[in-house]
């Protein structure tokens, strides 16, 4: 059974940092492209950045710069380090991974950006 743990959301103001992370389980955690997305109340879950088994990372422009996605295999961890946070940053991010045809997420983790 795929299990995805995130942790690491809080409130934090503008240019502030967070470091999130999802601990994964279920699966052969190193061959598999993970994800990290982001939803804000009404609106459509958002792609915010994902890193493949061969380390490459791809972010969505507004995170280019500011948040960096990482992976540990040893331990099935999966991390977003941002930084220079911003109000538009406030959302519920989720970990993701997609398998065997269905896209897992866990509960989310609360992230809020305000002075």
């Amino acid at each position: 059974q795929v299990r995805l743990v995130e942790s690491g959301g809080n409130s934090v103001q503008p240019g502030g940092s967070l470091r999130l992370s999802c601990a994964a389980s279920g699966i052969n955690f190193k061959l598999y492209t993970m994800r990290w997305f982001r939803q804000v109340s009404g609106k459509e879950r958002e792609l915010v950045a994902s890193i493949d088994s061969a380390h490459n990372q791809n972010y969505t422009e507004s995170a280019k710069g500011r948040f960096t996605i990482s992976r540990d295999n040893v331990w099935n961890r999966l991390y977003l380090q941002m930084n220079n946070l911003k109000p538009e940053d406030t959302a519920v991010y989720y970990c993701n991974v997609a398998y065997r045809s269905h896209m897992y997420y866990g509960q989310g983790t609360r992230v809020t950006v305000s002075a």
